[in-house]
């Protein structure tokens, strides 16, 4: 009986509150089928509930007003992060493919924020990126410091506190940390590096396979979660994606966007490397020699087109062509079936077949970043139609940079300009100024405390970056004067020696320590970095001090990492021919 039913009026002042806060949110009109559950009690009779909500109603108002007051000062946070996504790929960065329109939701995106001209990483590789953002920590302090290892999720990351700032937090899509993502609300990656097509997700509740392509399921999963989160808290979505990663693997929808006609190539395809040190002659990225014809551009696997014997090789494309479905696969055959017949025909030879290999690279890139600019488009739409933009900061940024052809190269890992950059585009309604531009030298280092000023957390004092939000509200704060960077991974694929270095306003510094040979470069008469001025008595000054630059970042960051001068001997097995 309806008497006898004993009810905890706590909850129900909670139950209160959420309804209030529900219409507060949608329209009279909407169906309550409509609205996100609110597990009323069932065994709540309607006329009790009436009858008590007199008593209830001021103090829950009062609270909801609190509670609002709290949301409102809280921003959502949506950061949207590629892989491998150049500057010079995006076309508000007014790189040398922007006029084949690269990017128009992502450049609507800088319209209506800021974009970051002068955006570095400190260690230009997928996992150790990604171990900075989550730390605020150089490789050598959060201890991932190439993909080899494994992320030490116990320690202290920025969504951890985030969660004890009140905030909801999520990530979908690439991880590539090697463990189990922590300080997520919710959290489903794929499996490491990820598939293009049909990939493999991970979850705290189990492992499955979702048909499709990859950075379409994953904002799939994203506007998905949006839909289903907690609506009476901030939150912090990181929507990842494996795109534009080597093997570059687009959607069907995308396999004939640029197939007319020749996309521009950078100025320095045919670069020999001849000022460089000996040890970037020795590199294995080029396109020439080291990119694969079958592998990585998907020609039908017969003579010439085999790789050499030996040669070290990503094959994740052509496996990934085996766990297509038959729709997937005959779409993808009546793409680049007739095109491979054409190349068959023409037996192209010496720069010929480097311009070919080239532009199959380059489309099927382009291809693969815009379906990430179409999952941009899709999340900035969203946030829109659901009333959320408003309150909501978004981000978009890639762990690194990469090489488009730019040296002759594909792949990251150097400190040159092409992956150093990173691109960093954010979008604060209300307090960053619409198509602003920023200068000030900044890095993935200070994405975390960045998120955690937006967010009015506390900022622990052993994290090494410096927040944005200055920066974002036009302010103009004394900053930094140059950045530190030190890639480890050698010898290892691409063969990229271990370096660390020094960027200016102007000037760059790298010393490949374990050879002993440096780089000097000028920026402002050398943007291509096309002439090494280490040398350069004319340059004996600008060495010194940056030189003591380099010594001072490194004692700041706590960097102890650096390593002396190998043996002749390993220098020369490693070297080879490179060294003459």
């Amino acid at each position: 009986m309806l008497v006898d039913y004993k009810f905890d009026s706590s909850k129900l002042r909670w139950y209160f509150l959420k309804a209030y806060l529900i219409r507060s949110i949608y329209p009279k009109s909407t169906s309550m089928s409509c609205l996100p559950r609110m597990n009323f009690r069932r065994k709540i009779a309607e006329t009790t509930f009436l009858s008590v909500s007199l008593v209830v109603t001021l103090p829950v108002l009062a609270d909801t007003s609190k509670r609002s007051e709290t949301v409102k000062k809280q921003p959502n946070i949506v950061f949207v992060f590629s892989d491998d996504h150049a500057t010079h790929a995006i076309g508000a960065y007014n790189g040398f493919l922007k006029q084949v329109n690269p990017t128009p939701n992502i450049d609507q995106l800088a319209r209506q924020g800021m974009l970051f001209r002068n955006s570095f990483c400190t260690n230009s590789i997928c996992g150790p990126s990604r171990a900075v953002i989550q730390t605020g920590k150089h490789s050598h302090i959060n201890g991932f410091m190439d993909n080899g290892n494994r992320f030490n999720g116990d320690q202290q990351t920025f969504p951890k506190l985030l969660q004890k700032a009140g905030y909801q937090t999520a990530m979908i899509g690439k991880w590539h940390l090697g463990t189990d993502p922590q300080g997520y609300d919710y959290w489903e990656v794929l499996k490491g590096q990820g598939a293009y097509y049909n990939p493999i997700l991970l979850s705290d509740v189990g492992n499955r396979i979702i048909e499709g392509h990859c950075t379409d399921i994953v904002t799939d999963l994203a506007v998905e979660w949006l839909q289903n989160r907690d609506t009476d808290k901030p939150f912090m979505l990181m929507c990842q994606h494996k795109a534009p990663h080597r093997c570059w693997m687009p959607a069907a929808r995308h396999l004939d966007l640029y197939a007319e006609g020749d996309l521009p190539e950078p100025d320095t395809l045919f670069d020999r490397y001849q000022d460089n040190a000996a040890v970037v002659r020795a590199q294995e990225m080029e396109i020439d020699r080291h990119m694969s014809t079958v592998h990585d551009l998907f020609m039908e696997p017969t003579e010439p087109w085999m790789p050499p014997k030996g040669l070290p090789t990503d094959r994740s494309g052509t496996r990934n062509l085996t766990k297509m479905n038959e729709q997937q696969l005959a779409k993808w055959h009546a793409a680049f079936g007739p095109r491979n017949e054409l190349l068959q025909k023409a037996q192209l030879k010496g720069k010929d077949l480097v311009r070919w290999k080239y532009q199959r690279y380059i489309k099927n890139y382009l291809r693969c970043v815009r379906g990430v600019d179409d999952s941009v488009g899709r999340l900035m739409k969203y946030l829109e139609q659901s009333g959320l933009a408003d309150n909501t900061i978004f981000i978009y940024s890639s762990d690194q940079g990469f090489y488009l052809g730019d040296h002759g190269w594909f792949d990251k890992r150097w400190m040159y300009e092409e992956s150093l950059k990173m691109p960093l585009i954010v979008k604060w309604p209300g307090v960053t100024q619409p198509a602003s531009v920023d200068t000030h030298l900044v890095q993935n280092l200070d994405y975390a405390q960045t998120f955690l000023e937006m967010a009015g957390a506390s900022v622990p004092p052993d994290m090494q970056g410096r927040s944005l939000v200055p920066l974002l509200k036009g302010e103009k704060p004394e900053w930094r004067d140059s950045v530190y960077y030190h890639y480890y991974a050698y010898p290892s694929v691409h063969m990229v020696a271990k370096h660390n270095g020094v960027r200016t306003d102007r000037y760059k510094l790298m010393h490949f320590y374990q050879f002993d040979q440096w780089e000097l470069y000028d920026l402002q008469t050398d943007p291509d970095e096309l002439t090494n001025q280490y040398a350069n008595p004319e340059y004996a000054n600008v060495v010194a001090k940056m030189k003591t630059r380099l010594e001072d970042l490194q004692s700041i960051y706590g960097d102890e990492t650096v390593t002396g001068e190998m043996t002749q001997e390993w220098q020369d097995k490693h070297l080879g021919n490179a060294k003459n």
